[in-house]
């Protein structure tokens, strides 16, 4: 492997330890707790090493957002592509898909609270609604989009119709990380979301 390549692979993985452990640092105690300092502690490297990789804070949850929003996608396609089996084997409604996908963001925001903040939380310098959308987080919209569009009706925008979902689907990821809503009602307000989507 030649020097410079080698080089290379190895910024990659520092680059990759340091959003590891700042992920799992997040997870264990909260964004607050995350400091390069810390963080310089647990990989092993000094703070200038981090500040060689990521310029601040921002984008060190900036680059952990983006690894959820990849997982996010693939969490929700696997949603979807069951929920679409499901329904061609006629063992459930059309509108199985909406309820798969429904569920399974809101088990990902549950699962991984520090993770969902990074990515729609905490200021970040990533882009959304322009053309500039990271790759990642365009696949995990598309997964819901192609879920709700087919449930837009008299003319409405599919686009938007998927913006209301999503936006529904972060009010009670919020809501209940935060406690503000009664946990054993969940699968009623999914259930409320999908019929008021689907009609």
């Amino acid at each position: 492997m030649p020097v410079q390549e080698r080089k290379q692979k190895a910024r990659e993985q520092r680059s990759q330890l340091i959003v590891s452990a700042a992920r799992e640092l997040a997870e264990a105690e909260g964004w607050d707790a995350v400091t390069t300092r810390k963080l310089a502690d647990r990989v092993e490297y000094s703070q200038p090493v981090l500040y060689s990789h990521f310029k601040n804070m921002d984008a060190i949850a900036a680059a952990v957002a983006l690894e959820g929003f990849g997982e996010l996608a693939t969490a929700l396609a696997e949603a979807r592509t069951a929920a679409k089996a499901a329904a061609r084997a006629g063992e459930r409604s059309a509108s199985e898909g909406l309820r798969a996908v429904a569920e399974a963001y809101l088990d990902f925001a549950g699962e991984h609270p520090a993770l969902y903040q990074a990515m729609f939380v905490r200021p970040t310098e990533l882009t959304f609604a322009t053309g500039e959308v990271p790759a990642s987080l365009q696949e995990a919209f598309g997964a819901i989009r192609g879920t709700v569009e087919p449930f837009a009706r008299h003319g409405a925008d599919g686009e938007s119709l998927t913006e209301v979902f999503w936006s529904s689907l972060h009010g009670l990821a919020t809501l209940q990380a935060g406690g503000r809503l009664r946990p054993k009602q969940q699968q009623e307000r999914v259930e409320i979301l999908v019929d008021l989507i689907a009609g």
